[in-house]
């Protein structure tokens, strides 16, 4: 039997021509992709030249490794254009990829909110009318929703782009409000009639908590924030979960993009010694009641990559919840990613595993959680 492979975490690189479909009378106003002093190609937020050009995110195929400095015409057309990436998912042995944003999370922190709403519109259409739909089946799109702009405007849009076939949506790394904030709930409430999980990438969107070497809007990009940006879901997952979001909506399913697995058991163990502790009981800490550790695989689930130690965990039976909530990614097409090493990745990485832990994590998660 050939196995299925879902990759849960993919990324686009969006074309120029991305927020083509900005109503006329905003497009002067729009981001453009502008050369960089570098010669590169990259976004421009403000009309002067890009802060950084294409490199890291967009660096699988590229023998220089370049940071940056990168042209779309040096790209691999997988980055942006939906039959190439499912050419690419083919020479990886990929049956379906989740796909990620890219520079258009700045949208989250761009000032001019009647230009940022029309972009993050245009972005979803142009994702889901021609990226995904260039591959039905075997690629699902995650449309931002702005969820910082007011109840009705992110209902809105999730609504639009349900209607469009939307398997899930997309919320940003720093909202400006905490998600355990109850102005979210009508948000879980439609995610959950809907049948449909959100889900974020690291910090991915918004104004950065931090100012120094995690700083991503003013493109600060070093090996320090990227390899913060693993443990990015502790305090959401955290605050979520004591804040009674699971609770409230008991079927609402969130997925935490890149930040592997090796981590959760002692997240859990944590959270669970809290939630026993009678002091905490006493002074309102705890204002659950189902044990934190039990969310995960059932509303909790992460993407990873080549966690050596999570991976060991769950062949060995280290906590059985890893092998529910964990989903496989290549996270093509960045710097760390897999691909085209997929397979290779795949046997080293599931020796030992059952082949029931095995089919979950490389499929079995990623297809009940978004329905594929």
């Amino acid at each position: 039997m050939i196995e299925r492979v879902i990759s849960a975490d993919c990324h686009v690189t969006e074309p120029p021509s991305v927020f083509d479909r900005v109503p006329k009378s905003l497009r002067d106003r729009v981001p453009k992709v502008m050369t960089g002093a570098d010669g590169g190609e990259g976004w421009s937020f403000d009309g002067k030249p890009p802060k950084r050009t294409l490199g890291v995110e967009a660096m699988a195929g590229q023998a220089s490794g370049k940071a940056s400095g990168l042209r779309f015409d040096e790209i691999l057309p997988g980055n942006f254009d939906g039959v190439a990436h499912a050419a690419d998912m083919e020479r990886d042995g990929i049956d379906v990829s989740v796909v990620y944003p890219a520079n258009v999370i700045h949208m989250y922190v761009e000032t001019d909110r009647e230009v940022a709403i029309a972009c993050i519109k245009s972005y979803n259409d142009w994702l889901l009318d021609d990226f995904a739909a260039a591959a039905p089946g075997r690629i699902v799109g995650l449309p931002l929703l702005p969820v910082d702009d007011g109840i009705d405007v992110y209902l809105a849009e999730l609504d639009r782009v349900l209607e469009k076939g939307a398997k899930a949506a997309f919320i940003p790394g720093n909202p400006a409000r905490p998600y355990h904030d109850s102005y979210f709930d009508p948000l879980y409430k439609a995610a959950v009639e809907a049948g449909v999980p959100l889900t974020f990438h690291r910090t991915f969107g918004g104004k950065p908590s931090e100012s120094d070497w995690d700083e991503l809007v003013n493109q600060q990009v070093t090996v320090s924030g990227t390899v913060y940006r693993f443990f990015s879901a502790a305090r959401p997952f955290t605050y979520m979960t004591y804040g009674g979001v699971f609770e409230r909506h008991p079927d609402l399913k969130l997925v935490a993009g890149e930040v592997n697995c090796s981590w959760l058991p002692f997240w859990a163990q944590t959270m669970d010694q809290c939630f026993d502790n009678p002091y905490y009981r006493a002074t309102g800490g705890v204002r659950i009641d189902r044990r934190p550790s039990e969310l995960l695989g059932e509303n909790l689930f992460v993407t990873v990559l080549d966690d050596d130690l999570g991976f060991k965990m769950i062949a060995d039976g280290f906590w059985p919840q890893l092998a529910s909530c964990s989903m496989f990614s290549t996270d093509y097409p960045h710097s760390v990613c897999l691909w085209p090493e997929s397979a290779s990745y795949i046997e080293r990485l599931t020796v030992g595993m059952s082949s029931a832990d095995r089919h979950s994590v490389l499929a079995g998660n990623a297809a009940r959680v978004y329905g594929i």
